[in-house]
C-alpha cells in the first residue's frame, strides 16, 4: 500500500503579533490532509477543489473544535448548554469574546474562527415567513464549530500552514503555550501515513431508490402557480427546488463519497462538514458573501444552461445564455434585491454592481454571474451583514418575503441546509459564505439533495423541469446513477 507522509519543512513555529502562530507544512493538495484527518472529531473542510482567477484561491481544513454553537428555532445552545438571546448576536457576543487583539498580518483570509452552516429554515426567524412547514429531522437550523487551528492552502503559490490561535486560552502565556502544543499535536497528526487515494477513482455503483417530492406534472404545474402569482403582482419571481431522497446501505461512507463529488464536480466554493451524524457534501459554484477588511462582495448565480462534450455546441449554448432574454432578466431582479439588502449595512453610495450577467462555466453547466459590492459601515459587524442578507436572493426571489412564502407553500417541505449557507465567520470579523446548492445531507442512513431554478413570467415549464435535472445530474454521477434514469 502507498502512502503519503506530508512533512513538516520548516519545523519553527514563528509568530504573527500577539495572536497567531503558524508554522509551514510541506504539502501542496489539501485532498491529502484531508484524508489523515477526515475522521477526527467535527471535521471541516472548506474546499476550493475548482480554481479560477479571482475564485477558489484558497481551502481550510479544521478538525477538534474547543467550542460549538447550535441553533434549533429560535433557542440557542453554547457547548450544549442553553443561551438566552437572540441566536445570531449570541454567536457575534461569543466571536467578540475571542475577537483578535490587534490587527495581524494575514498570510491567509481565514487563519482561525468558527465554520459552519446557517440553514435556510433559519430565514423563518429572521421574518415572518407565513405557512412556514415544519421540519421533520432533528437538524440544527445553524451549526458552529469554534476552531484554534486551522490548515490553510494557497493554490496559486503552492503554500500550506497550520494557523494557531492559542484559544480558548486568553492569558498571554497560557494562550503561547496552549497554540505551540497544539501545532506539535497536529504535526503529529499529520505525520502519520495515509493511504493515497487517485484522483481517477470511479463512483462505486449504488442500487438506490431515488424519491422526489415532485413529479414532472406536478413540478410543471407548480412552475405555472408561480407565474400566475407574478401576473396577479404578488412577485417578480420565485425560486421552486425538487427534493430527491434516498435510502443509504449500512455499509455507505460519505468522505469517498464527497472525494467523488468533487472530482465529477469540482467547485470553487465547495464543502465538506463532518458534524456528528449528520454530514454536508457541497459541491456550490456560487459564493453568498464575502468580507474582508470591511469590503463585501456577492455573486449571484441565475441564469443556467447544459455543456455539451462538443465543442462547437458547448460554445453555441454559452452565447445563447449570454443573450437569453428571461435569464438576464431573472439576474437582473436579483442584482436589485441584494443591492437593497447590502444597503442596509453599507456606507452611504458604497453598493454597486461590479459585473453584470457574466458567463461562467463549470464542470456540467454554463451560469450567469453578477458581482455586487459595498462598503460595510463602521457600526455594524459580520453578523449584522449575514443578517441583512440571509438567505440570498439567488434561491428565494423577489419580493424576498412574499416569494419565500410561496415556496413554502408549493414546496411544502423545509428546505434544510439547501440554499442555506456555508462557510466561515474569523476572529477578526472577516466571513465568507457560499449559497448552499449543489449540496448533499447524509444522515440517519439517509440522503437528501434538493435542485430548483428561478421561475419568471417567461419560464417555460417543461424547461424548467429538464433545467433542475441539468443541476442534479453530477450528484447523481457522483452515487453511480444516471440523471436518464430520473426522467
Amino acid at each position: 500500500m502507498e502512502v503519503f507522509r506530508p512533512t513538516i519543512s520548516n519545523p519553527d513555529k514563528f509568530q504573527i503579533g500577539k495572536a497567531m502562530w503558524l508554522q509551514k507544512i510541506d504539502l501542496k493538495d489539501p485532498l491529502v490532509a484531508a484524508n489523515i484527518l477526515s475522521s477526527r472529531p467535527y471535521f471541516a473542510f472548506l474546499d476550493s477543489a475548482m480554481h479560477q482567477d479571482k475564485l477558489g484561491r484558497y481551502s481550510y481544513i479544521a478538525v477538534d473544535p474547543f467550542a460549538r454553537l447550535t441553533v434549533c428555532g429560535d433557542q440557542a445552545y453554547w457547548n450544549s448548554v442553553p443561551e438566552k438571546g437572540d441566536p445570531l448576536e449570541i454567536l457575534q457576543r461569543h466571536l467578540a469574546q475571542f475577537a483578535f487583539d490587534e490587527k495581524i498580518e494575514r498570510r491567509f483570509p481565514f487563519q482561525g474562527g468558527c465554520i459552519g452552516y446557517v440553514g435556510y429554515d433559519y430565514g423563518r426567524c429572521l421574518e415572518v415567513i407565513n405557512g412556514y412547514p415544519e421540519t421533520e429531522d432533528k437538524a440544527a437550523d445553524i451549526n458552529f464549530c469554534f476552531y484554534d487551528v486551522v490548515l490553510a492552502f494557497d493554490h496559486m503559490t503552492g503554500e500550506s500552514y497550520l494557523c494557531s490561535s492559542g484559544y480558548p486560552e486568553t492569558q498571554p502565556d497560557k494562550k503561547e503555550s496552549r497554540a505551540k502544543a497544539r501545532l506539535a499535536q497536529f504535526s503529529d497528526w499529520l505525520s502519520m501515513p495515509s493511504k493515497q487515494v487517485s484522483l481517477d477513482e470511479k463512483p462505486n455503483r449504488l442500487s438506490l431508490n431515488w424519491q422526489s417530492n415532485f413529479t414532472k406534472e406536478h413540478y410543471c404545474q407548480a412552475i405555472e402557480t408561480v407565474r400566475e402569482y407574478i401576473r396577479k403582482g404578488d412577485i417578480y419571481q420565485a425560486n421552486i427546488a425538487q427534493s430527491f431522497s434516498a435510502e443509504l446501505p449500512d455499509d455507505f461512507q460519505p468522505w469517498p463519497f464527497y472525494r467523488q463529488l468533487r472530482r465529477i464536480n469540482p467547485a470553487t466554493f465547495g464543502a465538506y462538514l463532518a458534524f456528528g451524524d449528520q454530514v454536508i457534501a457541497s459541491a456550490s459554484p456560487e459564493r453568498f458573501v464575502l468580507l474582508q477588511d470591511n469590503q463585501i462582495e456577492t455573486r449571484p448565480i441565475k441564469g443556467t444552461a447544459r455543456r455539451s462534450p462538443d465543442l462547437e455546441k458547448d460554445r453555441a449554448a454559452a452565447e445563447e445564455l449570454l443573450h437569453s432574454e428571461k435569464d438576464r432578466a431573472e439576474n437582473i431582479m436579483i442584482v436589485d434585491l441584494l443591492r437593497n439588502d447590502l444597503s442596509h449595512v453599507s456606507t452611504a453610495d458604497s453598493v454597486e454592481v461590479t459585473d453584470l450577467c457574466r458567463l461562467e462555466s463549470y464542470a456540467g453547466v454554463h451560469h450567469l454571474v453578477s458581482v455586487v459590492t459595498g462598503k460595510l459601515r463602521p457600526e455594524n459587524s459580520s453578523v449584522d451583514l449575514l443578517k441583512a442578507c440571509f438567505p440570498g436572493g439567488s434561491i428565494t426571489g423577489a419580493p424576498k418575503i412574499r416569494a419565500m412564502e410561496i415556496i413554502a407553500e408549493i414546496e411544502q417541505l423545509a428546505r434544510g441546509v439547501y440554499c442555506g449557507s456555508i462557510g466561515y465567520i474569523d476572529f477578526g470579523g472577516n466571513l465568507d459564505f457560499n449559497i448552499a446548492i449543489r449540496t448533499v445531507t447524509l444522515s440517519e442512513n439517509k440522503a437528501v439533495f434538493q435542485v430548483g431554478g428561478g421561475i419568471t413570467l417567461l419560464s417555460d415549464p417543461e424547461a424548467e423541469y429538464v433545467e433542475t435535472l441539468t443541476k442534479a445530474a453530477k450528484i447523481f454521477e457522483s452515487f453511480g446513477t444516471s440523471v436518464s434514469e430520473m426522467a
